[in-house]
């Protein structure tokens, strides 16, 4: 159990919410779903419910045989046990209880790939960083270009297992655009060096600007054209 809490697993105990998450993500039977974290399980029977095929994939050993044994009478459900990032399954809807320090990684695997919708728990410190628009963090601008975000419920801390300190978000992610795995790492290069000016970013990678501007006084889209620009040269 220490590991895991290390490791930001809380596991959802409330079929109130694992119901609502399903509801949210308006599941078809033409719809491919990827769940990434299976944990103990309880969005399973509301997602093998609603969908064509439902890959739920876990990391952890003891977690997956859990599910395996329990889960073994569904016909649309495949488990595999593993590293769900590093999968190349083709999904229409994302679905995951996202551990807090997996949160951020995340969210960029998710900025690639295309989808219709995700619906995702997300602790509620990393649900208001992912949506900010005043204090800029390359997550937020990133997520903000590259997604449509809808907040949808708050969830008590009281409806996990063990209990984390904070309270969750469920979030609903639409895809705007695709982002491509260079953007994404420009736009973080930038944020290395968010206490210098535009002109002083740029002079990094050897390109010439005039703007005493720095990060926090630019929008999110500014930024991106600055890293777009980087890419460019």
């Amino acid at each position: 159990m220490k590991k895991r809490r290390k490791l930001g697993q809380h596991f959802l105990k409330s079929n109130t919410v694992a119901n609502y998450i399903v509801s949210a993500a308006k599941i078809t039977k033409n719809d491919l779903v990827l769940e990434i974290g299976t944990g103990r399980g309880i969005l399973i029977p509301y997602l093998c419910k609603e969908a064509k095929k439902v890959y739920s994939i876990e990391v952890d050993k003891n977690l997956y045989n859990l599910a395996k044994s329990n889960f073994s009478n569904y016909p649309n459900l495949i488990l595999e046990r593993g590293d769900g990032f590093t999968c190349d399954h083709s999904f229409s809807i994302f679905i995951s209880n996202l551990p807090y320090s997996k949160s951020r990684m995340s969210i960029e695997w998710l900025l690639q790939k295309k989808f219709l919708r995700a619906v995702v728990l997300v602790q509620k410190e990393f649900a208001e960083k992912l949506t900010s628009n005043e204090d800029h963090k390359a997550i937020s601008v990133l997520a903000n270009y590259g997604l449509k975000i809808k907040f949808l419920m708050n969830v008590k801390k009281s409806n996990f297992f063990p209990s984390p300190k904070v309270d969750s978000v469920v979030l609903l992610l639409k895809p705007k655009k695709t982002l491509s795995k260079m953007l994404i790492s420009t736009v973080n290069s930038i944020f290395s060096y968010r206490r210098k000016t535009v002109q002083n970013i740029l002079k990094q990678f050897s390109i010439n600007s005039t703007s005493k501007k720095r990060l926090d006084d630019l929008t999110g889209d500014e930024i991106i054209k600055i890293a777009k620009k980087i890419i460019r040269n």
